[in-house]
């Protein structure tokens, strides 16, 4: 039997499989609105097989969109575009979840296919914030550090996007700590250089991320899974490592997070990253078996046999795909057939097959 294929329970959440897709921004919305484009593109992955459909990073502000063309929960007008689109995902009997984020010191750039360079007013009129006015990279734009009295705005912005979410339909909220964005800033002492209690020791440059677990853990409901996605190392001498998010996972346990999902990088402008097939695996494992809590693992994962001996060999409760379901949304249902596994059809794709 596919351990791929056999469902997953956390919660009171089943997933009828252990294959998810991982977020990925589309640059496509408007005013952080969803529209027909997501509704295709999300619906069509949950109808080709996928257990789960982590909807790609959603603003809690609007300073906090990577780009202007990014989802937002950050008003109450974009949550119905998601309910329609969260019902269809449901339908296909896969679960759609979402990931709460703030950009940090890398919001506000032009979409890829415009160059993906820094926006300034009046296309971006705000400000960026960050743990300290350091800038992503050279030439970026300069951060403000933020004030007490931002931190505590944003933690009531993620509280708020939680509660708009539950009103969207979705059944897992994942909180975006990875990738460069605000939360890492904060946990990296490489871009936090506070002398506050939100910088300087582990116990300090974690507080921000923990008291907005806490805050989101009491409004999301108790049957639904809380996941939180993390850079496990900054591939960087002296930056956020695998030991610090051992003990950050363990701390996130307590605080009623069900799965780590784990990925490295983005917070280091030209670190080097040794990328192979499944690089990132390692990181899940030892995290999985030293915090004693499910993972979920991304990162060149590229064929069937490869995630189904991720999942048996004990290194990841659940794997998410990116770009292999840009390519084909389809995927598992190919992979499950060449796992001997069983994967319902659509009826209507039926004949297809």
């Amino acid at each position: 039997m596919s351990t791929l294929f056999t469902p997953f329970q956390q919660a009171k959440i089943r997933f009828r499989n252990r294959l998810g897709m991982s977020p990925m921004c589309m640059y496509t919305a408007v005013d952080g609105q969803a529209n027909s484009w997501h509704l295709a593109h999300y619906v069509s992955r949950a109808q080709g097989g996928a257990g789960l459909i982590l909807m790609e990073a959603t603003a809690v502000s609007p300073e906090g969109r990577i780009s202007p063309g990014d989802l937002g929960l950050y008003h109450d007008n974009q949550i119905e575009p998601l309910v329609n689109i969260n019902q269809m995902i449901h339908e296909q009997d896969c679960i759609s979840g979402v990931q709460l984020a703030h950009a940090g010191r890398k919001a506000g750039h032009a979409k890829p296919w415009q160059g993906n360079a820094a926006l300034y007013a009046p296309d971006w009129p705000w400000n960026r914030l960050a743990p300290s006015a350091m800038p992503f990279d050279e030439g970026e734009p300069m951060p403000r550090a933020m004030t007490e009295e931002d931190i505590d705005r944003l933690k009531t912005a993620f509280v708020d996007a939680t509660c708009r979410a539950r009103q969207a339909g979705f059944r897992l909220l994942e909180i975006h700590a990875a990738h460069g964005y605000l939360f890492h800033e904060f946990l990296s002492p490489l871009s936090n250089l506070r002398t506050d209690s939100y910088g300087g020791s582990f116990e300090n440059r974690i507080r921000f991320l923990l008291q907005v677990i806490h805050a989101v853990r009491a409004e999301w409901p108790a049957e639904f899974p809380l996941w939180v996605r993390i850079s496990a190392s900054d591939w960087t001498s002296g930056g956020w490592s695998l030991a610090e998010s051992i003990a950050l996972a363990k701390r996130l346990k307590i605080e009623g997070v069900d799965l780590i999902d784990v990925s490295s990088g983005g917070n280091v402008a030209g670190a080097q990253i040794p990328i192979a097939p499944g690089y990132q695996v390692a990181f899940s494992e030892a995290i999985r078996k030293e915090a004693e809590v499910a993972t979920a693992t991304v990162g060149l994962i590229t064929d069937a046999s490869q995630a189904e001996r991720i999942l048996s060999d004990g290194k990841a409760d659940v794997v998410l795909l990116g770009r292999p379901l840009l390519q084909n949304p389809y995927l598992p249902q190919s992979w499950a057939k060449e796992l001997e596994a069983e994967l319902p059809l659509p009826k209507q794709y039926l004949r297809g097959w």
